[in-house]
């Protein structure tokens, strides 16, 4: 039953201090305007002096339960664990419990220095080591509950090495109030601990950034700011690779300045994409849900932020060498070696070859999402079905047909009251139409055989790639000049005027999206591979422009060589269409993670990680250089702090507003992402690990494209999130 417990809401921390490092990280990124306003006249840690340790060369650390006290450095390591997903390195962590009903060693409680090597968590240690009985079903109360409801006092002492600092650490959702703390911190150093004098007190979250406030000023605070202010490094995709040492800059990706895929950039700041490079170095610190950092997550290549990256010693003197670059939790390194070397560990790195789901071009109904996948959620609902079932007999065939984007819209569509504009498909049919009857397919062929058919020349297409980013945009300026299917326009129009022609009579604007067979999979989810478009159907051809130029992004350079990376067959590639209304009036919008992306167990408390940008001019999967979000772990079902910020927007927000969005619509947008999570539970989750990304907006209109008094939540789309411990 404890374990239970432990497993759905309240298993300790078992990796807490690792989403720490990452707010603290952040924090050092973005800045927190709270931290401040400390008290400045607050003591400051003092000197240590270590004592008689317990442990020794003839101690098993393996087998020990916990200390009373901790009297020297080797103690602590006998007792602290590293963190498994760790984005501030140097960090290591133990857990305290304080047990109040044990007073032999004071009237506050007895503390135990638990093994976290051997308990990961404090209710695995206490169940194992105290031998009385405690109240196992409802031990979140020791989180969340009033002084008097507590048990326990659970924590962690963190010892973070680059800067010499102790820290007494809560989980960030722990609602412990100031006169708690303090006899957290009383116990722990009335002579528990040789570091006491050292130690202080660092809030994990915003609310227990005010906690801190309302301290006895005789006991340290140390902020996240103040924390990090002398951390350089910051691993992301740990991996070793080699390549070409290349300084870049963001802006230089940007504007298309070709980079060969055995490159290991160097760069000042992450821009928004980026081609097949073997590794990135920044020296701005990259979001974890960054397109740069999910890209090089999905091709196992080390991705790292290094302060002055771009005038490290250890760096310059590789520029422009072949090297091979290690990202580890706790270090990085480069060492010299020959381009024969990295070639040939770039040819025998490169993934399994993916395999995209075979094209139905027979289908050619338009049809309304609602109408795709029936019978759908009775059959998730009902118990005896099977994921092979929902993936072959639903999903599978709206794929080949409509794609997969198209394929879980259609999923969520048939959701009553759900917010998610209603939309139709225009099947992957009318894009081999268009590409078969212009000759596109042809001069793709040509081109994978180094054939230019329109010259007649031999070409190093697949050897070259400035005559393939050369070649592929010639292409794409000649789609945007093909004939679209007249069947299709005349289909088109006639389900425009009659589903979306708003009041007057004016039309509403059209969002054609990608839907295509090689974008949201679960092997291949090619993240920001493909561009949608906005036609206006009172102006045809602003229509006709769109459908083009979302068809023209299948052929984009960065998109190709992301499928030449993976060894996808281009001829097996097709794009259907999503279309549903446009939304200009946005006044947030984001991404999510419905799971925890620093727990890689699940084991913590369930956590939602939530980005979002204000307005809709900064798109938080594009963001422009320089802007940054609002990020927060929302807690699923804590009582206390459900929202940890771990970064703040730095755009202008409307008067009375301090973050993009308020408490209601936070709630709204989390009552949403519980229904996606689940109703696509079943299709998609496997293992311990499952989680939805989902994209989404809040427009101050209605989807007739008139203006409302008050934003609405719309889903853009769903799909299933990496495992990040595959």
């Amino acid at each position: 039953m404890e374990a239970s417990i432990a497993s759905q809401r309240v298993r300790s921390v078992m990796r807490f201090f690792c989403f720490q490092a990452f707010l603290a990280c952040t924090l050092l990124l973005f800045g927190c305007s709270e931290s401040g306003s400390l008290d400045g006249a607050r003591v400051k840690p003092g000197a240590i002096t270590e004592r008689t340790c317990h442990v020794n060369a003839s101690t098993d650390t393996t087998t020990l339960r916990s200390l009373d006290t901790i009297e020297c450095l080797e103690d602590f390591r006998a007792l602290a664990s590293l963190p498994l997903d760790v984005t501030i390195p140097g960090v290591r962590a133990t857990k305290f419990v304080i047990d109040r009903f044990d007073q032999t060693q004071g009237e506050l409680g007895r503390l135990h220095f638990q093994n976290s090597k051997l308990y990961q968590i404090h209710s695995e240690f206490i169940q194992a080591n105290i031998k009385r009985p405690f109240d196992s079903a409802n031990f979140s109360i020791n989180y969340y509950g009033n002084d008097d409801s507590r048990q326990f006092y659970l924590g962690s002492i963190s010892y973070y090495e680059e800067s010499k600092t102790w820290a007494l650490e809560l989980a960030p959702y722990d609602t412990a109030t100031a006169p708690m703390v303090e006899k957290m911190y009383k116990v722990i150093t009335a002579d528990k601990a040789y570091f006491r004098a050292a130690l202080a007190f660092h809030p994990t979250s915003e609310a227990q950034l005010e906690v801190a406030q309302q301290l006895n000023p005789s006991i340290p605070v140390i902020t996240s700011d103040e924390l990090y202010a002398k951390t350089d490094y910051q691993p992301l995709t740990k991996a070793t690779s080699m390549g070409l040492l290349t300084f870049v800059t963001a802006a230089d990706v940007s504007s298309g300045t070709f980079i060969p895929y055995y490159s290991i950039v160097v760069l000042d700041e992450a821009p928004n994409d980026i081609t097949v490079v073997s590794g990135i170095i920044t020296e701005q610190f990259q979001s974890v849900l960054s397109h740069v950092n999910v890209l090089s997550t999905n091709r196992g290549t080390p991705n790292m932020g290094l302060r002055k990256a771009r005038t490290n010693p250890e760096i310059l003197k590789y520029k422009d060498q072949w090297v091979e670059l290690s990202v580890a939790a706790d270090k990085w390194s480069l060492r010299p070696v020959t381009a024969e070397e990295g070639m040939a560990f770039y040819e025998a790195h490169k993934p399994a070859p993916v395999v995209l789901p075979k094209l139905d071009v027979a289908t050619r109904d338009i049809k309304d999402v609602r109408d795709m996948l029936p019978n759908y959620l009775s059959v998730n609902a009902d118990p005896m079905s099977t994921k092979e079932m929902l993936r072959e007999s639903f999903i599978k065939p709206a794929v080949n047909a409509y794609g997969g984007k198209t394929a879980n819209y259609a999923v969520m569509s048939m959701l009553d009251g759900f917010p998610i504009p209603r939309a139709f498909g225009i099947p992957v049919y009318y894009y081999d139409v268009f590409m078969r009857e212009n000759g596109y397919y042809d001069r793709v062929r040509g081109f994978l055989q180094n054939k230019d058919i329109l010259t007649g020349q031999a070409i190093n297409f697949t050897s070259d790639p400035l005559v393939r980013q050369e070649a592929l945009r010639d292409l794409r300026n000649s789609m945007m000049k093909g004939k679209v299917d007249q069947t299709l326009q005349d289909q088109l129009k006639a389900r425009l005027v009659r589903d979306y022609t708003g009041p007057g009579g004016v039309p509403v604007k059209m969002r054609f999206r990608t839907s295509t067979n090689s974008e949201d999979l679960e092997a291949f989810p090619c993240a920001g591979c493909y561009e949608s478009h906005t036609g206006d159907p009172s102006n045809w051809q602003s229509v006709l422009d769109a459908i083009r130029l979302t068809y023209t992004s299948t052929w984009l350079f960065r998109t190709f060589e992301e499928r030449s990376y993976y060894g996808v067959d281009h001829e097996s590639v097709g794009m259907a269409l999503l279309v549903h209304g446009y939304f200009p009036n946005e006044t947030a919008n984001g991404v999510a993670i419905t799971a925890n992306p620093f727990d890689l167990t699940q084991s913590n408390a369930e956590a939602y990680f939530i980005n979002v940008a204000y307005g809709g001019d900064a798109e938080v999967v594009h963001l422009p250089m320089g802007v940054t979000t609002d990020q927060f772990l929302y807690y699923v079902g804590a009582s206390g702090n459900n929202s940890v910020y771990v970064s703040r927007s730095n755009q202008r927000l409307p008067a009375g507003r301090t973050t993009v969005l308020n408490s209601v619509e936070v709630g709204q947008l989390v009552q949403a992402l519980t229904t996606i999570k689940e109703v696509f539970r079943k299709a998609y989750a496997s293992g311990t690990w499952y989680a939805m990304d989902v994209e989404w907006k809040f427009a101050a209109q209605n989807e007739w494209g008139v203006q409302t008094s008050t934003p609405t939540l719309w889903i853009k789309q769903a799909r299933p999130y990496p495992n990040p411990n595959d």
